[in-house]
């Protein structure tokens, strides 16, 4: 059983099965320009409901816009410690081994496991997620009486792979010894699937500037799964089992969320406000712990299951809540919305399906092409003020008008001499021009 085949599988998973937007990763060109509503990118029409009025009113005499194809989005997020995978394959082999010759190896392979638990256990994780919005999404319409309509439909996965320590322990086999220990390698995770229909409207005209308003419902098909794969299990269908509760073992529910947003929108500045999820809609993961009827390697890890919750490390019950969050963000403007200065801040931290809480700020500055030929260009700094605290720098270029390319690298890098940032994100799309 190969824990890293498992983990790499599961990173596969994340693009295949690519919310408003996830709080674990952000749509499109989001990326880098922040949560402010911005007319010249389509995927910021998903921070605000209030955002469709203004995206519609810059179409340039049409009542409708819409995407294309995308954006794909796909990120990835580690602890600090590098070579997790690794790591976890060789305290499985320690642990799998069941012909320790003498007490005393048995014990020294004991010390050799917890040294590697100490390091991974609490600050070494694997996260994958991703996102894509349905071919032609989000579709904008605006009415002839101040008013428009958005609909859009989009998929995310978010999931997310830890180590839970037990104690080892040491008993004799005939003339052999073997350790025992529940350690377990520990995955949750969510698909989500969401239609989205909003409506907003122009509340207020001034000569300085217009109010605007919106109200967005969005319909959740959320899976949520969880699995332990015990590490001291020598089955060879272990692996098997633990696949299958990433892709077969998920709970299924329904839920709607729905979000209040409005925008002042004035020729060089705006200033705008969002609550979402007012309604705090709640999905509940299967329950683990019952194990009639199972054998193999499903009943070794429903024993751990039972085992690690007696000892406090794990709830059998699990739900995850879509907590309100609230968002402020501003924008300083060119009049014709080529050069933008944005910045949006989350007022409160959230937890997202796996567990981990999101408070994101953001600041960007961006300039828009109005030339086919001439690229489009932004840059931005990203940083989570909740949870692991992690920062990146953002970057995005739109060709043609219409392929936007963004990326956001994470400033934080793995302990070990790594290359490689703790985190980073890619969204690609293509979007119809207007």
């Amino acid at each position: 059983m190969k824990k890293s085949l498992t983990l790499t599988a599961m990173c596969l998973l994340s693009s295949a099965a690519m919310a408003a937007m996830p709080v674990y990763l952000p749509v499109g060109s989001s990326y880098t320009l922040s949560g402010a509503v911005n007319p010249r990118a389509l995927s910021t029409s998903l921070s605000n409901p209030a955002a469709p009025y203004v995206m519609a009113s810059t179409s340039a005499g049409k009542s409708w816009r819409a995407g294309f194809l995308g954006p794909i989005g796909l990120s990835y997020e580690v602890g600090k410690v590098s070579h997790f995978t690794d790591r976890v394959d060789d305290l499985e082999n320690i642990l799998d081994r069941t012909n320790y010759s003498s007490v005393a190896e048995a014990n020294a392979a004991i010390g050799d496991a917890n040294s590697i638990i100490s390091d991974i256990a609490d600050s070494a994780y694997v996260k994958v997620s991703g996102s894509t919005q349905v071919p032609f999404m989000p579709f904008i319409y605006k009415t002839r009486t101040r008013g428009a309509f958005i609909l859009d439909a989009s998929g995310s996965f978010v999931g997310k792979a830890n180590v839970l320590s037990d104690d080892i322990t040491s008993t004799a086999s005939g003339s052999d010894y073997k350790l025992s220990s529940n350690t377990s390698l520990y995955v949750k995770a969510a698909t989500d699937i969401r239609v989205g229909l909003g409506y907003s409207q122009l509340m207020l005209r001034t000569p300085v500037g217009e109010l605007v308003g919106g109200v967005k419902a969005n319909f959740h098909r959320i899976s949520l799964g969880r699995s332990l794969a015990v590490l001291t299990d020598e089955n060879d269908d272990a692996s098997d089992v633990f696949m299958d509760s990433l892709t077969d073992g998920k709970k299924a529910s329904s839920g709607v969320g729905i979000d209040l947003g409005a925008i002042w929108v004035s020729n060089h500045y705006q200033l705008g406000a969002t609550l979402a999820n007012i309604n705090q809609p709640t999905f509940d993961f299967g329950d683990l712990g019952d194990c009639s009827g199972l054998s193999g390697s499903s009943l070794t890890s429903c024993q751990a299951a039972n085992a690690l919750a007696g000892d406090g490390k794990l709830s059998l019950s699990d739900t995850y809540k879509m907590e309100v969050q609230g968002t402020i963000d501003g924008a300083i403007t060119s009049r014709n919305r080529q050069w933008i200065l944005s910045a949006s801040y989350d007022v409160n931290g959230v937890k997202d399906p796996v567990g981990d809480d999101y408070q994101w700020g953001v600041v960007s500055l961006a300039y828009f092409s109005d030339s086919v030929f001439a690229p489009g260009l932004r840059v931005g700094y990203r940083e989570n003020f909740a949870g692991t605290q992690l920062s990146y720098v953002t970057a995005g270029l739109t060709l043609f008008r219409r392929l936007n390319v963004d990326v956001a690298y994470g400033l934080q890098k793995i302990e070990g001499g790594s290359v490689l940032p703790r985190s980073m994100a890619l969204s690609i799309g293509y979007d119809m021009a207007f």
